[in-house]
């Protein structure tokens, strides 16, 4: 799991648990005014101009502390009930999942989530619920690729690819959940070939990063991969000739892999009434436009288009595959890998 838990990362969490505790404000800590804290993994230029805008259409203050992702998820269950946390915001849903299965959100019951979100981006039993879209999907050099060349994450495993494939690395949650979705589109068998194919077709070790993926296929050393869809936004943003350009995989089978950054309502939140109205906000045109604006990523909700810039990449169709299976499936698809020496 991305956030599994032994000896030394416990530790190692309640060592960073002390020292955000040491730096997180009296006026946090007080919270009893009706103001609402989130704890986010999403970094502060992201979450404050949304924070801002609610409060301004709300009156109602949110106070937030942003940090690592496993060590905030510790510092939830060991607050237990005394947690000053009112809501947890972090991006994958194998994450949300992850956090929904150590009891940290409570249900929420909205008909304005309901509404605004479609039922694949948010939890069946209502803990979480996705409030942007990042896609997944194959990347290309257009000096060297034809795209008619392309189709499907399958295909990236075929013989004409060899040599001539970047990848992240596997330890990085969105790979994680590209991976769970295969398993369960397809079955374990054949996600193994297709993973198999990859790491054979593979120019060169995986990559940390995404935006290491894009230089790499600019640098002439591969000519194909797989990145989020935001990634490649913020690099035609400033360079808007880049030789590369986007497609949409798998769009005659299951659709394109799909993502969330997304949020729920922590268990023990002093203000559930206060949280819910946030998350319904988050998930209001907007909200959403805000989301788009800041991150190049494509809207939650469905009423809303996507901006200028990404929607000059043409229409996808979402893998509708509801994305508590990318936490349910997550244990497999790394054992898989694994397996498969994909590293």
């Amino acid at each position: 799991m991305e956030y599994k838990v032994n000896k030394k990362v416990s530790i190692l969490s309640i060592l960073v648990i002390a020292i955000l505790s040491t730096s997180f404000s009296a006026a946090v800590l007080a919270a009893t005014d009706g103001s609402l804290t989130v704890y986010s993994t999403r970094k502060e230029h992201l979450i404050k101009p949304l924070f801002d805008a609610f409060t301004k259409k709300t009156g109602i203050e949110v106070k937030y502390l942003t940090g690592n992702g496993g060590a905030l998820i510790e510092r939830i269950k060991l607050e237990g009930k005394r947690t000053k946390a009112d809501m947890f915001m972090t991006v994958d849903a194998g994450n949300l999942w992850y956090a929904a299965s150590q009891n940290l959100f409570q249900p929420v019951e909205s008909e304005v989530l309901i509404n605004n979100i479609p039922v694949h981006l948010r939890d069946p039993e209502g803990l979480w619920t996705g409030l942007s879209v990042r896609a997944r999907t194959i990347i290309y050099s257009t000096d060297r690729v034809n795209a008619e060349e392309l189709s499907t994450y399958q295909d990236l495993a075929s013989n004409k690819w060899k040599g001539r494939l970047c990848l992240r690395t596997s330890k990085k949650v969105y790979t994680k959940s590209l991976v769970a979705s295969l398993i369960h589109h397809d079955g374990q068998k054949a996600t193994t070939e297709v993973v198999k194919g990859w790491v054979d077709n593979l120019a060169a070790t995986p990559n940390a990063e995404d935006t290491h993926v894009m230089s790499a296929i600019l640098a002439g050393q591969c000519d194909v991969g797989i990145v989020n869809t935001y990634y490649f936004g913020r690099l035609q943003a400033e360079k808007p000739n880049v030789a590369l350009k986007l497609f949409w995989a798998n769009q005659g089978s299951t659709g394109t892999h799909v993502n969330i950054s997304g949020a729920g309502v922590t268990k023990y939140s002093s203000n559930k009434e206060g949280s819910i109205r946030l998350l319904e906000f988050l998930s209001s045109i907007e909200a959403q436009k805000i989301y788009v604006k800041l991150n190049k990523e494509y809207p939650a909700s469905q009423k809303l288009k996507a901006d200028n810039l990404i929607a000059q990449w043409g229409d996808f169709n979402q893998d509708k595959m509801n994305l508590s299976v990318a936490g349910k499936n997550q244990a497999e698809a790394v054992a898989l890998m694994q397996r498969e020496g994909y590293r």
